[in-house]
């Protein structure tokens, strides 16, 4: 019944970050109106939602005394290719990470918005082919 549709991220100048989100994410216009534009990934059906602030607006929360945690990632099925196309056009992230079988890094937009990029983990109740087999379980 439910799925999601857009996520939405606080930028402060929607041109420019539109155009970074397309450099660097490879996301596609679908149409802009005063104080927004939204964006479809070339994967998946969740579209990206762009709305101008005045200043920037956190786009995480705290798990753990400092510990951050943003609200969404991105899944990737190159982990390493992923972070080094970051690296390679000078976008700030962190070094990748492994926890559980998983690895996963931070990247950050021109707003300093934090997100996540994860690997998928084939023996995961989590990677996407078992979610589909649930899901058409429950129809």
């Amino acid at each position: 019944m439910f799925k999601i549709g857009s996520i939405f991220i606080p930028v402060t100048n929607i041109e420019k970050s539109g155009d970074w989100y397309e450099a660097y994410l490879g996301a596609k216009r679908i149409d802009s109106w005063e104080g927004g534009s939204g964006f479809y990934l070339p994967n998946g059906s969740t579209q990206l939602t762009l709305i101008k602030v005045e200043t920037a607006q956190p786009t995480e929360f705290n798990k753990r005394g400092n510990q951050k945690n943003s609200y969404y990632n991105f899944v990737v099925d190159d982990i390493e290719a992923a972070h080094q196309h970051f690296k390679n056009n000078d976008v700030a992230t962190t070094e990748i990470d492994h926890f559980s079988g998983m690895k996963c890094f931070d990247f950050f937009d021109l707003d300093g918005n934090p997100f996540s990029v994860v690997n998928e983990v084939e023996s995961s109740p989590f990677h996407s082919d078992h979610v589909r087999h649930a899901q058409k379980k429950e129809r």
